[in-house]
């Protein structure tokens, strides 16, 4: 083995570590828009259900009642919206000639 190709294995094994990435200082977990759209929807449609069921035994008023039921209608008519929209651009991408 000559000079060279010991100086070239040296070069590359003191460069390798730099190109490997370096963990994160504080990793945590990336909460990303649609995860909370999703925990925000189901924490409504919860809410909904208990006021509903507090209603049922006498324990909200009817007021309650109707706020509640129209945060969750609101709240499924968004989300049947959302999924149209995704179904629409689903076929749309399957329109495309290949």
């Amino acid at each position: 083995m000559n000079i060279r190709s010991t100086l070239a294995a040296e070069a590359y094994i003191n460069t390798r570590p730099a190109t490997q990435p370096q963990p994160l200082p504080e990793a945590q977990p990336v909460d990303t828009g649609f995860s909370k759209l999703a925990e925000d929807f189901v924490t409504t449609l919860q809410e909904g259900e208990a006021t509903a069921k507090a209603a049922m035994t006498g324990d909200a008023d009817p007021h309650a009642l109707v706020q509640a039921l129209a945060q969750t209608e609101l709240a499924v008519e968004t989300a049947v919206t959302l999924r149209d929209k995704v179904v629409e651009a689903y076929q749309e991408i399957l329109r495309m000639p290949v």
